[in-house]
C-alpha cells in the first residue's frame, strides 16, 4: 500500500506530500520535531513526547499548530492509515509560510506535517555484538535542549561516523567531555557498576527514551548518576550504550579504536534493553 502523510490538515499519499517553498522550516530551520515509537500499534511514551514538543514550541515562540487531543487523534489515524504495527510517527511543526525575512512574521499560521514508517525491533545479533562509535568535536549551537529541525552539525557528524564504519558519533566538548550522540543519548557503566549519563541542560537533548531508561534503572535498583564523563572514562568503562526512540538501547562495544569491556554487549545493557522492550510492549494498541 502507499504510505500516507499528513500535511496541514490533509491526508495525502507520501509522494504527493509537499510544503510551500517559503515555509520557514525549509528556509530557516524555524521549526521543531518529535519522533514517537510505535510498538504493536501503540504509541510508546506518547505523553512525554508531546510534552517535549510543547516545550520546544514554547522555547522558539511558535504557536501550537493543534491542540493535544486532536493531535493525538491524527497520530492514531496515521497509524491506522499506514497499517503500522512496529514503526515510528514523525511530527514536524514550523512557524509557517511567510515572505522570506529573518524576524518573526506577523499573523502566520504554524504548519504541521506528519509521516509514519515501519521500523523493526533490534536484531539479537546486533544487540550481542554491539556497535562502534566515533568521537568528534561538538560544533552545535548552545540550545541543544530544543528539538529543532536545525540538524546540520548532527548530519555532518553522522556522515563522519558512517564513512568510518561506525554506527554513531559521540560529540565532545573542548575539555574532552562527551555530550551526546548525533541522534542518541550516550551512557556508560563504570568499572564499579555505576550507570552514568550526562545531566540535562542546554548541552544535550534530554531524550524521552533516556528518561524511561532512568526510571527502569531505578525500578531495578541499579546505581545511577547524572554527570559529565570524559572520552577517557568512556574508553575505560565496563559497558557503554546509546538510547533513542528508534535506537532503543543499542550497546556500544567500541569507541574510536578502543574495545569496550570484552567486546560484547554487557549484562547491565542487556538487562535494561529487556526492561525497555517490556515497557514498550505494555503500551498496547492506540485507541
Amino acid at each position: 500500500m502507499s504510505r500516507i502523510a499528513y500535511v496541514n490538515g490533509r491526508y495525502v499519499t507520501h509522494g504527493d506530500a509537499v510544503v510551500h517553498v517559503e515555509d520557514r522550516g525549509y528556509q530557516f530551520a524555524d521549526g521543531v520535531y518529535e519522533v514517537v515509537l510505535v510498538h504493536h500499534g501503540g504509541l510508546v511514551d506518547e505523553e512525554p513526547h508531546l510534552d517535549r514538543l510543547d516545550r520546544s514550541l514554547r522555547e522558539l515562540r511558535i504557536d501550537q499548530p493543534m491542540r493535544r487531543a486532536p493531535l493525538r487523534q491524527v497520530m492514531r489515524e496515521m497509524i491506522r492509515r499506514n497499517r503500522l504495527g512496529d514503526g515510528m510517527v514523525y511530527i514536524q511543526a514550523t512557524r509557517g509560510v511567510a515572505r522570506r525575512d529573518h524576524p518573526f512574521p506577523a499573523n502566520t499560521r504554524p504548519a504541521l506535517v506528519m509521516t509514519a514508517r515501519r521500523l523493526g525491533l533490534p536484531a539479537l545479533a546486533q544487540t550481542e555484538e554491539g556497535v562502534a562509535v566515533l568521537t568528534i568535536p561538538d560544533i552545535r549551537w548552545a540550545r541543544c535542549d530544543i528539538k529543532s529541525v536545525s540538524l546540520l552539525p548532527n548530519v555532518l557528524g553522522k556522515q563522519r561516523a558512517r564513512e568510518a564504519g561506525a554506527y554513531e558519533a559521540w560529540q565532545v566538548t573542548t575539555d574532552d567531555f562527551v555530550t551526546e550522540g548525533t541522534s542518541t543519548n550516550a551512557w556508560i557503566v563504570t568499572p564499579a557498576g555505576e550507570l552514568v549519563t550526562r545531566h540535562p541542560g542546554n548541552e544535550i537533548l534530554s531524550g524521552i527514551t533516556r528518561a524511561t531508561m532512568i526510571a527502569l534503572a531505578a525500578e531495578q535498583g541499579i546505581s545511577f548518576v547524572e554527570r559529565p564523563f570524559t572520552v577517557a572514562e568512556a574508553k575505560g568503562a565496563r559497558e557503554a550504550f546509546v538510547t533513542s526512540a528508534t535506537s532503543f538501547l543499542t550497546p556500544v562495544t567500541q569507541i574510536d579504536d578502543v574495545v569496550i569491556g570484552n567486546g560484547k554487549a554487557g549484562s547491565l545493557s542487556v538487562r535494561l534493553l529487556d526492561a525497555y522492550l517490556a515497557h514498550a510492549g505494555s503500551s498496547g494498541p492506540s485507541s
